[in-house]
């Protein structure tokens, strides 16, 4: 031991490669969590898991229109996704994570079979790119920002006209 630095203690909570697999770890948790809500509450429909994965002040920082805040919004929010898509699958089609924050480059399919954002059902399967970009706390979603490809989908279900092919 130096007694010209008695300090040494304070830096011996691991080795830098340590503390990076302990970061590792938890990104890789934090993926583990984002993983399960996509396939457990929005692919399965079990809502009951999001009291599991998120926490009860969620917020929902680009909301759908009419979309309340918390846990429970998001739940409604899934709800009503599923009752205008009831075969909506998501697919992951790139996760990444540091920190606290998970980003998910995703795609899904449905066919829309019920009123969504005031849209009656028209019976089209479509087919919508986005991009969300969660944040954890506790192991459990705490924030979320998700952009979608809203007006593709919107095109897709006959709602607005596609413009025509460029030659």
């Amino acid at each position: 031991r130096s007694t010209l630095f008695p300090y040494t203690t304070l830096f011996r909570s691991g080795s830098v490669a340590e503390r990076a697999e302990a970061r590792s770890m938890s990104t890789a948790k934090n993926k583990n969590v984002i993983n399960a809500f996509i396939q457990d509450v929005i692919n399965q429909g079990r809502l009951e898991r999001a009291d599991d994965l998120v926490l009860a002040d969620f917020v929902e920082l680009d909301p759908l229109p009419g979309q309340s805040q918390g846990r429970e919004g998001l739940k409604e929010v899934i709800a009503q996704l599923r009752g205008a898509f009831p075969d909506i699958h998501w697919v992951v089609d790139e996760m990444l994570a540091e920190g606290a924050k998970v980003c998910t480059r995703f795609a899904w399919s449905g066919t829309h079979r019920g009123m969504f954002l005031g849209i009656p059902a028209t019976d089209k399967r479509v087919t919508v790119k986005g991009v969300v970009i969660d944040r954890l706390e506790g192991g459990k979603m705490a924030d979320s920002r998700i952009l979608m490809d809203t007006l593709g989908m919107m095109q897709q279900l006959g709602v607005l006209a596609t413009p025509p092919a460029s030659h």
